[in-house]
């Protein structure tokens, strides 16, 4: 049983007779899209771990995407009915749109057990345990004899728009050269399954034989890296023309660690 944003209002912390709960079927998952609290923020989705697994895509309370303007928003790609369904309950709507997506991306929307969102970003949650992650969406039941605990709590990332599957990746980067200097880093990855856009991965004050790392949730799944890109800019003149490098660049995929 998928519960695709269970509703929140009349809902919320009623019996379990009530509302949707993992004594329902024997295998329920469940999408939170829309789980801010319904006052102030108009949230529509219960925010409670209610399944066997629950996945809280982008931390399971504003969807990216959903905050464009009224106008973009309703004259929508999808038609003027769609963009007003939107603009009325974007965050709400995203689970069916990340439901129907899952079932094109059977490797994707790898859901990452952690305590919370704010955790997920850290490194405390990345890679995958070694029993691996569930898929939010259409095949999260091949998870399913892997559940050992009570409430499964899952967090990953998604895209703005149809494609909505992303793939995460740690990339490390220890500069060379002679000085610091102010600026930014972008990495590309190449790789058997795709190549990605440019992703920047440290902006700020850069440091030979410093490291550095940061996440990537690309939008291909980039498969076995071939070939990684290395750009630096540091957006202003200098007479004295900087060199920067890259000593080492580690690509960690989330999928198999």
């Amino acid at each position: 049983l998928s519960g695709l944003d269970p509703a929140q209002p009349y809902f919320q912390d009623t019996p379990l007779e009530v509302r949707l709960d993992k004594s329902d079927a024997e295998f329920v998952d469940i999408i939170h899209t829309d789980s801010a609290p319904t006052i102030p923020y108009l949230g529509f989705g219960i925010p409670t771990a209610i399944g066997h697994l629950d996945f809280y895509p982008n931390g399971g309370k504003q969807m990216p995407g959903c905050g464009k303007n009224p106008v973009s928003q309703i004259v929508d790609l999808d038609g003027i009915w769609e963009g007003t369904r939107d603009f009325v309950a974007c965050n709400h709507l995203r689970s069916y749109k990340y439901y129907s997506d899952s079932i094109i991306y059977p490797d994707g929307f790898l859901g990452y057990p952690c305590a919370s969102y704010d955790v997920f970003e850290t490194e405390t949650c990345f890679p995958c345990p070694r029993e691996g992650c569930p898929n939010m969406g259409h095949f999260a039941d091949k998870f399913k004899g892997k559940i050992k605990n009570n409430f499964l709590k899952l967090y990953l990332n998604t895209g703005e728009a149809r494609d909505f599957a992303l793939w995460r990746y740690k990339v490390t980067v220890t500069l060379s050269g002679r000085s610091k200097i102010k600026g930014y880093v972008n990495i590309a990855l190449y790789g058997s399954g795709g190549n990605t856009r440019q992703y920047q991965i440290i902006k700020g004050t850069l440091k030979p034989a410093n490291t550095y790392t940061n996440f990537i949730d690309a939008e291909v799944n980039v498969g076995t890296v071939t070939k990684v890109k290395f750009l630096w800019n540091n957006n202003q003149l200098n007479p004295t023309f900087p060199k920067l490098g890259a000593a080492t660049i580690t690509v960690q995929s989330g999928e198999n660690g």
